[in-house]
């Protein structure tokens, strides 16, 4: 139920669509009603809305705390027993009916994945996704297991977990999978604004990892002082961040993360110490 009902609430509230829902709204009440204050309210309300989520820095001020969370990946300490990526970056529907990998905005993972399972030849590797429709679909597992070399990664060395529909069973399967064992150093690999809600799902299946977060949004702080050039640049950045800040409150009053916001010195969950 959770599932279903996360991607119909997400459809509704995401900003782009909210503000564009108000405009339309207000203009039928406007033309069609006797509720015209009403409805020129709301139809200016969404207009303003989209010119100033558009063309403002509003995307980066909801991008740059979950972005900024976790501190760029150091490859310092010991080779790490094994490496995780979250899918996420396939278009599995593309890449079905083209018999090859398209890879949307994220395509930041598969590239630092192949880069990692290369510079640490030992380390076993984790591919970790399903199907996000509703009803299923091909899995970005089953995509990767056939253009794995394409990729750059090698397929004999591959774990792939193609059950999970979303970051809790991505942590949760993965976990079931591997088993690891207490001490060992697991590195996984997700996109620096989804990787708070990624870690706390792992800490909360007692799966202590270590963030090496890519396919950054913003450059920085400074973001915050600049307007972008197209509205639908503006949109598409803050409806990803709407849609991580939505993530983030109902997998906490869900249970799934162990606080609001996890980060690198957050507290595990009570004896998550070790799996």
């Amino acid at each position: 139920m959770f599932f279903p009902a996360s991607k119909v609430i997400t459809f509704l509230i995401t900003p782009s669509n909210l503000l564009i829902f108000l405009s339309l709204a207000g203009t039928l009440l406007l033309a069609a009603t006797r509720h015209r204050r009403t409805g020129a309210s709301l139809a200016l309300t969404g207009t303003l809305g989209l010119l100033l989520a558009g063309f403002g820095p509003t995307s980066e001020i909801a991008l740059l705390p979950l972005e900024q969370r976790f501190p760029a990946f150091d490859a310092d300490g010991p080779a790490p027993a094994g490496i995780i990526m979250l899918g996420g970056a396939i278009e599995t529907g593309l890449s079905e009916v083209r018999d090859q990998v398209v890879v949307n905005d994220a395509g930041e993972r598969p590239i630092y994945f192949a880069d990692l399972a290369r510079r640490f030849p030992q380390a076993r590797l984790v591919f970790s996704g399903g199907s996000g429709f509703i009803g299923g679909g091909v899995s970005e597992a089953d995509i990767v297991s056939r253009h794995a070399d394409v990729i750059g990664v090698p397929r004999s060395r591959m774990i792939l977990e193609n059950r999970s529909r979303n970051t809790r069973e991505n942590a949760t399967f993965s976990a079931d999978l591997v088993h690891p064992k207490p001490g060992e150093r697991w590195l996984l690999i997700t996109s620096a604004w989804h990787m708070p809600r990624a870690v706390g799902c792992f800490r909360q299946a007692g799966f202590t990892v270590e963030a090496v977060p890519v396919d950054y949004r913003t450059k920085g702080w400074g973001d915050v002082l600049h307007l972008h050039g197209f509205a639908s640049d503006g949109l598409l950045q803050l409806d990803l961040a709407a849609k991580e800040w939505i993530g983030l409150v109902a997998y906490r009053l869900a249970g799934y993360i162990p606080d609001w916001l996890p980060g690198p010195d957050s507290p595990p969950p009570s004896g998550s110490a070790s799996r």
